[in-house]
């Protein structure tokens, strides 16, 4: 529901994570996403999301099929193993998935990249540029990478320029707006020697957010969410504990004339 006339804008957050069969977003899948839409100004949880994805292989970009070339089996059989996405095994074990999880609760990545859009539309809460949603996760540039893969082999990519807030590269590509918790975490302890890596697990431990399930997306999205609650809490507070930058008053003691 759009925010009521001469009211202040709300703006809105979508925290993601993905986790994937690998870590390249060309030749890697995903294997589950999960969502929470969030306003940045109270930090209230709007509406959740959470998928496995069935088994895919490589498409062409943007869903568009190529022109058919007639072609013997003997070359489809050669072409056939390039065309494979690659389900790394290590991985799967990283995040807990298996291949017959994938096969029995998994959707078409077609479907996700609808259930993303409708998902953003829905938890849109202001009318105008500034206000479609943004981006948000730990290390989410990782994220954002398997995010256009989904856009693209869904061929959602022109709706997700319309739906999220964002930018066009150099290249002319669309590039989303995004806030990284890891960037966060080394803005409130970047004085701090003993901090020397920004994990989410050791930022969540570090800031006294509990994450029961790390590697499984939902846990991941719900940790990311607290870190973000406590460290943008932080930076509006002008009671912590880090020492805020006073405004100096412009004083001249000489004057040219």
């Amino acid at each position: 529901m759009a925010a009521p006339k001469n009211e202040p804008k709300i703006y809105v957050g979508i925290v993601l994570d993905f986790e994937t069969g690998g870590l390249d977003c060309v030749n890697s899948p995903c294997t589950q996403i999960a969502m929470k839409a969030i306003r940045l100004d109270n930090w209230q949880v709007l509406d959740s999301y959470v998928s496995y994805f069935r088994p895919y292989n490589k498409q062409d970009i943007g869903g568009i099929p190529k022109r058919k070339v007639l072609k013997d089996k003997r070359q489809l059989e050669l072409e056939e193993p390039s065309q494979k996405m690659t389900y790394d095994q290590a991985a799967l074990t990283y995040s807990a998935i298996t291949m017959d999880m994938l096969i029995a609760r998994g959707i078409d990545i077609k479907e996700i990249g609808r259930d993303i859009i409708l998902f953003a539309e829905h938890c849109t809460l202001s009318k105008g540029k500034q206000t479609k949603p943004v981006v948000i996760g730990q290390n989410v540039t990782f994220d954002i990478g398997f995010l256009q893969q989904v856009m693209n082999y869904a061929g959602l990519v022109k709706e997700f320029e319309k739906t999220f807030a964002g930018t066009f590269d150099f290249y002319g590509n669309f590039q989303p707006y995004y806030i990284d918790t890891l960037h966060l975490g080394r803005l409130c302890f970047a004085a701090d020697p003993a901090v020397t890596s920004y994990k989410l697990e050791l930022l969540a431990e570090r800031l006294g957010v509990e994450l029961s399930d790390a590697h499984d997306a939902l846990s991941d999205v719900d940790a990311t969410l607290e870190v973000l609650a406590v460290c943008g809490s932080r930076l509006r507070s002008s009671t912590g504990s880090a020492t805020l930058l006073q405004k100096q008053e412009k004083t001249r003691a000489h004057f040219k004339i």
